[in-house]
């Protein structure tokens, strides 16, 4: 197998994977890096969950697609403009998070509440466009905001979350979802308590450092496609 065949083959995992667990129903996509090349894979517009390698467009930096089957979605310069701007970045992943999303309208800015959340110790900016990101000038807005982060919140929107990889990618929207949803329970509790910065950033160098949570989240991802197959 192909170190392409490999990045197809996960990137269909982590689709279903998400798709299954709620984060995309019908709004929302996925794109990895191509393996020395300035190409990219993206999924389809209209993507349902049962997901084939034809399925996966190919794209250049200019946006062309030039491999797949069917449209590509309109908000493909979330994708093409991380991607150029970080070349650190692996695969980036685009949804519509219910409780993630929350943070960008109310009274609170969403931090790490728990363990798990503090991979996102180096902070949460918020790209403040809430309009679809279907040209280079919003593109390149929502990479800025970014910046060096590994997520930016999307405000009234949604999110982009980053990775090294697909797997990192898709752990990260996994652990970054489930850390808004507690922050959500535990604000409508009363006064949420965030933990403090030094926890923060000591806890999630130690956890990036391991990259168990990564490892951990991409080992649920293979036992899912395994059940469902």
């Amino acid at each position: 197998m192909t170190a392409t065949d490999s990045l197809i083959g996960n990137t269909l995992k982590a689709w279903r994977f998400l798709y299954r667990r709620g984060f995309i129903e019908g709004f929302g996509h996925i794109s990895a890096r191509l393996p020395d090349s300035d190409r990219f894979l993206l999924t389809r517009h209209s993507l349902g969950p049962k997901a084939t390698a034809d399925d996966l467009l190919v794209l250049d930096q200019q946006g062309r697609k030039l491999a797949g089957r069917g449209d590509v979605p309109g908000e493909y310069p979330i994708h093409l403009e991380i991607l150029k701007a970080r070349p650190d970045i692996g695969s980036v992943i685009h949804y519509h998070g219910l409780y993630s999303t929350a943070f960008t309208t109310s009274e609170h800015s969403l931090q790490p509440i728990h363990l798990m959340g503090t991979i996102f110790h180096d902070g949460i900016p918020i790209y403040p466009d809430c309009r679809l990101v279907t040209d280079q000038r919003r593109g390149e807005a929502l990479a800025a905001a970014l910046g060096k982060h590994r997520a930016v919140l999307m405000r009234a929107h949604g999110a982009a979350i980053t990775g090294a990889s697909v797997e990192e990618a898709v752990a990260g929207a996994f652990l970054f979802e489930e850390n808004a949803h507690r922050a959500c329970i535990s604000a409508g509790l009363g006064k949420a308590v965030w933990l403090d910065p030094q926890t923060i950033a000591d806890a999630g160098g130690e956890l990036i450092k391991s990259g168990g949570p990564f490892r951990r989240v991409w080992a649920l991802v293979e036992s899912d496609d395994e059940e469902t197959r």
